[in-house]
């Protein structure tokens, strides 16, 4: 399935391709009366969008952004998660999911643009995606604790990855937030840009990320996944597979034609 110019998947889902930047698809959270809450419509809506685009091979990058002013996501929508019985509780779990390991799973590059407020699901999902970029107002933190649950949309696994498990530890069992600033120096973001900004800069290194080989780019990304945790022997088995994935691609004879005709190279995709 190849995404169109604007496509709205659901009520609180759009994904746009930016004219003279259509390598880029931006995946945009658009429930702004609920701050982006997600809920078991917003999470199918989710889940649908990334199926899509994990499906489109003109897609070499994804940028996570939010409609919201004053936030990136929120997190779960406690208000109907409050309306749950045990057992509807349980039979949404599966949706839930769906919409983390959607973002997750996302074979090409991914980056989350972040201002406001990113909590409990919200900053899941900007953790689900490779790189993050939050601008000055950004507020993130995992609070699940402090509501009777735990993070359950990757975040007792993707938090350790990043920042290590001692740290990790601590932001989860205090449940605090963490501003932007010190989110930086941590390593819980990638980029601290001026305000405002987040979503331009992801853009902008989401441009210059697709300039590359889509072919290098999924493969490289699935060694840096496959491998992350391995010991090294094991990672570097890994890392030979992704190679012999692309060493005899139509991208790699167009970027080694490319490189010796000192010109851009025109990249097949295949």
């Amino acid at each position: 399935m190849t995404v169109t110019s604007e496509q709205r998947f659901g009520e609180f889902v759009v994904v746009r391709v930016h004219e003279g930047q259509e390598h880029v698809a931006e995946l945009v959270l658009d429930r702004p009366k609920a701050m982006n809450a997600v809920s078991t419509d917003m999470a199918r809506s989710i889940g649908a969008a990334c199926a899509a685009l994990a499906a489109d091979q003109d897609v070499r990058v994804i940028v996570l952004t939010s409609s919201h002013e004053r936030a990136f996501c929120v997190g779960a929508d406690l208000k109907e998660r409050n309306s749950f019985t045990d057992a509807e509780l349980v039979r949404q779990r599966p949706t839930a999911r769906a919409a983390y390991t959607g973002v997750l799973d996302l074979p090409m590059p991914t980056v989350a643009a972040v201002h406001g407020f990113a909590l409990g699901g919200g900053f899941e999902l900007a953790l689900s995606c490779d790189l993050i970029v939050a601008d000055r107002t950004a507020v993130v933190g995992l609070p699940e604790v402090s509501v009777g649950v735990i993070p359950g949309g990757g975040g007792t696994q993707l938090l350790p990855r990043r920042i290590g498990a001692a740290r990790a530890a601590e932001l989860v069992f205090t449940a605090r937030r963490v501003e932007a600033a010190e989110a930086r120096e941590l390593g819980l973001v990638d980029e601290l840009v001026e305000e405002g900004q987040d979503r331009a800069e992801a853009l902008a290194l989401a441009g210059r990320i697709a300039a590359n080989s889509p072919v290098g780019l999924r493969a490289a990304k699935r060694a840096l996944r496959l491998g992350h945790g391995l010991d090294l022997r094991a990672g570097l088995e890994v890392e030979d597979a992704a190679w012999r994935s692309v060493a005899f691609s139509g991208d790699r004879a167009e970027g080694v034609a490319a490189f010796n005709e000192k010109r851009k190279p025109n990249w097949p995709g295949e």
